[in-house]
């Protein structure tokens, strides 16, 4: 059996040029005549038809290099990090048979986590009739209930995950009312050679790229994409928790300016960009390249070489 691949994992909060980098770092490696491949670890990127409002990689960007993890589900289907994983492996197999390169990209921590850290997901409980309940409670107390009810049935799941995000306390919900608070199986690990990289710019510079971003989905045609998407989806769907749809929707609706729908997604990004570091900063054995004023490409290629090109820095 061929061994894992080499993996380089992008991590960092939303808006930070993961993206860009990712594609240019496997141009680099690819001109040394190795396959490499992307995987995108983004939850909301997985859903066909949400495009420009989870900044996915064009198709044209996607030609020089293979993606995967993007468009594999419809909106109203279901897709957990159990799928997720699956998908990742089956791509990460492939590669390892062709000996080539993997460059797990993304914000979703989970995702990454379970690809870098090997978590068993499969060992974690799924029932329609909790999920429901968990549902329920979330539905009558709202995310604040629905997080004390969690620190009540299991205190140290409660404390390992984002209490912000209603997905997350919703699944938690689920797996404490299936087996209380008892611990998660022990990560494995990846089972090949693994750098991961993060990446962090200064916080009044990554405002800026935050609120640029957000005007230049609005310029691209968000509109037109949250009412194509409306039109053939119920709204209420947890795949459009993304931000900027429900901010195009308001101003479809007549409740917001441009403007105003503009500055609240930047907002709620920049919200969003602070759990994402939080969640990044309890993550071990990241190395942290700044991009706020230096391109990151050099520093990022003397760290993969060694795992990617089998050369010594």
């Amino acid at each position: 059996m061929k061994p894992a691949p080499p993996l380089v994992v992008l991590a960092g909060a939303t808006a930070t040029g993961k993206t860009g980098l990712s594609i240019r770092l496997a141009e680099a490696i690819r001109d040394q005549g190795i396959p490499v491949e992307i995987i995108s670890a983004d939850s909301r990127q997985v859903y066909r038809g949400l495009d420009i409002g989870t900044a996915k990689v064009p198709p044209r960007d996607r030609a020089g290099v293979p993606h995967h993890g993007l468009d594999l589900v419809d909106p109203d289907q279901p897709f957990s990090v159990a799928d997720f994983l699956d998908h990742a492996q089956a791509v990460l197999a492939d590669l390892g048979r062709r000996g080539g390169v993997a460059i797990l990209v993304g914000g979703t921590g989970l995702y990454l986590r379970a690809i870098r850290q090997g978590l068993a997901v499969d060992a974690l409980p799924s029932d329609p009739a909790a999920r429901a309940q968990a549902r329920s409670i979330l539905d009558a107390d709202g995310l604040a209930g629905a997080a004390a009810r969690l620190r009540e049935l299991a205190p140290g799941l409660a404390g390992r995950i984002d209490l912000a995000n209603p997905r997350r306390v919703e699944r938690s919900l689920e797996i404490a009312l299936l087996r209380g608070d008892e611990p998660l199986p022990s990560p494995t690990g990846y089972p090949g050679p693994v750098i991961a990289l993060g990446l962090t710019v200064e916080p009044a510079i990554h405002r800026t790229w935050i609120a640029n971003r957000a005007r230049a989905q609005f310029e691209a045609g968000l509109l037109d994409e949250a009412d194509a998407l409306r039109r053939r989806f119920d709204p209420t769907l947890p795949a459009f928790s993304a931000i900027g749809y429900r901010e195009a929707w308001a101003v479809l609706d007549g409740a917001l300016t441009i403007d105003a729908a503009i500055e609240l997604d930047a907002r709620r990004n920049v919200a969003f960009a602070r759990r994402q570091r939080t969640w990044f900063r309890s993550e071990p054995d990241i190395e942290w390249l700044d991009m706020t004023n230096t391109d990151p490409l050099p520093a990022a290629l003397s760290r993969v070489r060694p795992i990617a090109l089998g050369i010594s820095t």
